[in-house]
């Protein structure tokens, strides 16, 4: 009996910042999973996938460059089976998950989404919040600069004109929230989900922990964050996901990040076999549609 064919097409490095090596595990691991599970998987380079012709009509993904994701979604408006969806990878970019989130009662911080030639000044004093993030809305952070704690309106607006200057046109700024920084990893269609606080691990992408500093460790529940997780990825519609929180003292949960499979790097040993199972899952739906 033939293997079922998967292609996998891996993350280009610029969209790993700081974590080149932990992007580049965690696909290899779930490949090798997905081949002892019985698939003969052939593995791309984003370019290659953009130049090449790919017949595979099942994909596993990390891909980031809008060419790849467009390429992606036409692929799936064909019929094939992309995992995660590439139109849930454009979801995650940071103005339309914004959206989807608070459209559907995500617990998430009070934002507003403008564009970078705006003066926020009304909308900011309206949220009423003592210091506010500033985020790239059109894409993913790649740089450190694409995220932004700042004081006051006043710093708002200059890191706002800073965004246009760079030719990023638009910006989502959530109000900062008070509490314990928690970083989360699931997959759907699992009961995979790990959460940690990154102090405790020494881990992260541009060091911007450090603004909620320790954790009191305030006690929270993991079940709940779970489902709010795991809804959030519906929404979405990626099933491979990751991001971060902020409880606050009465144990309440905010949101305030939502990624399409980040590294895993953490838990990446008990995350790729489930990873695979997920990938599995969707394919065997598929087929058996088709009987």
């Amino acid at each position: 009996m033939s293997k079922t064919k998967i292609a996998g097409i891996k993350r280009q490095t610029k969209y790993s910042p700081n974590h080149i090596g932990n992007d580049g595990m965690i696909f290899n691991m779930t490949s090798e999973c997905l081949k002892k599970m019985g698939y003969e998987v052939h593995d791309y380079t984003e370019a290659e996938f953009v130049l090449c012709d790919v017949e595979e009509e099942f994909i596993f993904n990390m891909v980031r460059d809008k060419r790849t994701i467009s390429k992606l979604q036409k692929a799936e408006k064909d019929g094939a089976l992309v995992v995660n969806s590439a139109f849930g990878i454009d979801n995650c970019t940071r103005g339309k998950m914004t959206s989807l989130l608070l459209e559907n009662n995500i617990p998430h911080p009070s934002s507003i989404i403008i564009n970078t030639d705006e003066d926020p000044t009304e909308k900011l004093e309206a949220m009423n919040a003592s210091a506010f993030w500033i985020k790239r809305g059109d894409f993913h952070a790649i740089h450190r600069e694409d995220v932004t704690y700042v004081r006051s309106v006043n710093e708002a607006k200059y890191i706002l004109k800073e965004f246009a200057w760079r030719g990023i046109p638009n910006a989502v700024i959530n109000e900062h929230l008070v509490g314990d920084l928690v970083k989360f990893y699931g997959v759907a269609d699992t009961d995979f989900f790990f959460s940690f606080y990154p102090f405790d691990l020494n881990h992260s992408k541009f060091g911007l922990e450090k603004i909620n500093g320790e954790a009191h460790k305030y006690t929270f529940s993991e079940k709940d964050l779970k489902a709010a997780c795991d809804k959030a990825g519906e929404v979405l519609n990626v099933k491979i996901y990751g991001g971060d929180c902020v409880v606050a003292e009465d144990g309440s949960f905010k949101i305030i990040d939502f990624n399409d499979w980040p590294s895993f790097a953490p838990c990446r040993e008990d995350a790729a076999p489930r990873i695979a199972e997920c990938i599995d899952i969707q394919v065997k739906k598929k087929q058996q549609g088709r009987k």
